[in-house]
């Protein structure tokens, strides 16, 4: 029986804040590999995990995307943090919902209501359908 090996938390994290930047950019990953004179298939690997991003790689990824080299590890797994600032730190569920269409697609609409009722109506609606009670 052959046991491949899992990827890295690490990479997998680096990867997927990759394909959040490169969403929030509404750029195609066959775009992104363009950029880099790479396939879009391999895109796809470094955005699972599956394939390492070199640091060279990586600093050109970050120059496309317009981001500083950090920006792959804010909230890395595993990364240490300064005592008493933990909560300033986006929450991983965030980091998650950015990182879907939906959840991308949700927030910049989301962004473009100008009126803060509206706004505030909208997320009352949005927890009543999740059946959640809203907050005061």
């Amino acid at each position: 029986m052959v046991n491949k090996k899992q990827p890295n938390p690490i990479d997998i994290h680096v990867g997927s804040r990759v394909r959040l930047r490169r969403m929030m950019q509404g750029m195609s990953q066959e775009k992104l590999g363009e950029s880099l004179g790479i396939t879009f298939q391999q895109i796809q690997k470094y955005e699972k995990g599956t394939n390492r991003i070199g640091a060279s790689r990586l600093q050109h990824i970050a120059s496309v995307l317009e981001v500083p080299v950090s920006f792959f590890f804010e909230d890395a797994p595993g990364a240490a943090t300064e005592p008493g600032f933990a909560e300033s730190r986006p929450a991983a569920f965030v980091t998650d919902f950015l990182a879907s269409a939906e959840g991308l697609q949700l927030n910049k609409a989301f962004v473009r209501i100008k009126d803060a009722k509206l706004r505030r109506r909208v997320v009352e609606l949005v927890r009543s359908i999740a059946g959640e009670e809203a907050e005061d």
